[in-house]
Parts: C-alpha cells; structure tokens; sequence
C-alpha cells in the first residue's frame, strides 16, 4: 500500500464516520511520512560534533587509586 492509498483510503473512512476535521491531520501524517522515507539517514546531522563520551584509552576513563 502506498502513502497516497492510504491517505485517500483514511480520509474516506474519516469522512464515512462523520469526521472531516481529520482530513488536515491525516495529510499532514503522510507528508511526514514520505518526508521520512525520503530522508538520507547516513548522513550526520551534525559535522564536526566530538563525542563527549571518553574513549577507552583515554585517561580519564582509566581507574585512579
């Protein structure tokens, strides 16, 4: 089932039930999703970012006594 099945099939259904105010709504959920669906998540979001999380060679993630 594609996006646009689905959104013609929810909003006839919305309609039938007597809920049109839904329409807005439910166009909007499938813009997001083929918003998602189109996105690269391989790519970073941030560039450059440093972790601030220590690695294992670091010396502060070595035990002190």
């Amino acid at each position: 089932m594609t996006i646009d099945s689905w959104l013609q099939t929810a909003i006839a259904d919305a309609e039938r039930r007597g809920l049109p105010e839904l329409r807005p709504l439910l166009e909007a959920l499938a813009g997001a999703t083929k918003a998602l669906r189109a996105a690269d998540f391989n790519q970073s979001p941030v560039v450059g970012l440093q972790s601030s999380v220590p690695s294992p060679q670091s010396p502060a993630s070595s035990p002190q006594s």
